[in-house]
């Protein structure tokens, strides 16, 4: 039977919704671990450590409670009440061996939900050594915003930042007490979600005369100061690679021994069908043909190789092709409803900006295919 126009669409949008009633009653009758999905872990004591590929922390000092639960990728949520000071947060912690040059070009895209009690911070955060530096990117506050001695401005990622320097005389910090400065870009207008140019900040500083160093952490945080509050930090990207204009990264797109990876939810959906899911994971869901997300990505050389979660909502095979700069370079194959991780290897693709993009081109109606991210070394 074939069916026309308007009745077709109609018929296509039950089928979708079908099966993917089909896939969550499956999911929850299953009750079945998700294939290498990490289990959401709640702290409440000062702890460092990985999880799910991202590095963490919690900090506290002495008085108040608080307690920090580890999400998905780079997501958490967060807790405090009646703290002296206290900081939660998820990205990356390097070596102490590498300026923000070497290791390439590092940005950050995140969705939260502050709900500050006073004073606190949605906010980069981080340190250098060599010189001893702890950092603030400052994208909203709770009753108090930074302030310090007045650097100047950058204009990036939609909004304005006031520069600022301060110095911390004999106060903690990651080699012990000591005398070290901050940095801060604060904006002038709050928002809770959206891209964190990170090193068009660290480039920013270093013009006015703010000298970074080797690089020990950069990460997504909520920091609390003689205050109550919460946080739920729901998307949280940390996108390393490139080497800078004039920067000390002629190796590649990624560095050697580094991942990047990037949430499917964070990229840019397309197609009539696409939307995010939350089971097997937070991700996106591609029901038809030509539903697809893509983004944009910085390569310095020309072959990487390219892993992507997913699974299919049944046991028929789920095909997902990847685009590299509208050519499409191989597929990703998934045959069943376990997550899995399929790799290409040795892509070939253009250097510098290129347009990566995820798509279904070859649903026959029996599949749909879920994805959570996609890692490229």
């Amino acid at each position: 039977m074939k069916i026309y126009g308007k009745r077709r669409k109609e018929f296509m949008k039950t089928r979708k919704k079908t099966r993917w009633y089909i896939a969550v009653l499956l999911c929850f009758v299953l009750l079945l671990p998700a294939g290498g999905a990490h289990a959401a872990t709640t702290i409440t004591s000062n702890e460092i450590g990985t999880h799910d590929g991202y590095d963490y922390e919690f900090w506290k000092d002495s008085g108040g409670s608080g307690s920090m639960t580890l999400n998905s990728g780079g997501t958490f949520s967060a807790q405090w009440s009646n703290i002296n000071n206290i900081l939660f947060r998820k990205g990356k912690k390097f070596n102490e061996t590498q300026t923000h040059q070497q290791i390439g070009n590092m940005s950050i895209t995140y969705g939260a939900n502050f709900q500050p009690n006073g004073n606190a911070y949605l906010t980069v955060y981080g340190w250098t050594v060599d010189p001893l530096v702890e950092f603030y990117i400052v994208d909203s506050w709770g009753t108090y915003r930074p302030t310090g001695t007045h650097k100047g401005t950058i204009n990036v990622d939609g909004g304005t930042y006031d520069i600022y320097e301060t110095t911390r005389v004999n106060q903690p910090s990651i080699k012990g007490t000591a005398t070290f400065k901050q940095y801060w870009s604060v904006r002038t207008s709050k928002r809770t979600s959206g891209t964190i140019s990170v090193s068009e900040h660290f480039r920013a500083w270093e013009s006015r005369g703010m000298p970074m160093g080797k690089m020990y952490e950069v990460a997504m945080t909520v920091e609390g100061y003689q205050s109550s509050g919460s946080a739920n930090v729901y998307s949280n990207t940390l996108t390393i690679g490139g080497g800078n204009p004039g920067g000390g990264n002629p190796g590649g797109g990624t560095n050697p021994g580094t991942v990047t990876r990037v949430e499917a939810e964070s990229m840019t959906k397309r197609g009539q069908y696409t939307g995010n899911i939350s089971s097997p994971f937070n991700g996106v869901a591609l029901y038809a043909n030509n539903d697809s997300v893509k983004y944009t990505q910085y390569f310095a050389t020309g072959t990487h190789s390219f892993s992507l979660r997913g699974a299919s909502n049944n046991a028929n095979m789920a095909r997902v092709d990847l685009k590299i700069g509208g050519q499409t370079k191989g597929t990703f194959y998934f045959g069943g409803s376990y997550p899995a991780v399929y790799t290409l290897n040795n892509v070939s693709h253009g250097t510098g900006n290129q347009e990566i993009e995820l798509i279904v081109t070859a649903d026959d109606g029996t599949w749909d295919a879920f994805i959570d991210y996609l890692e490229i070394r």
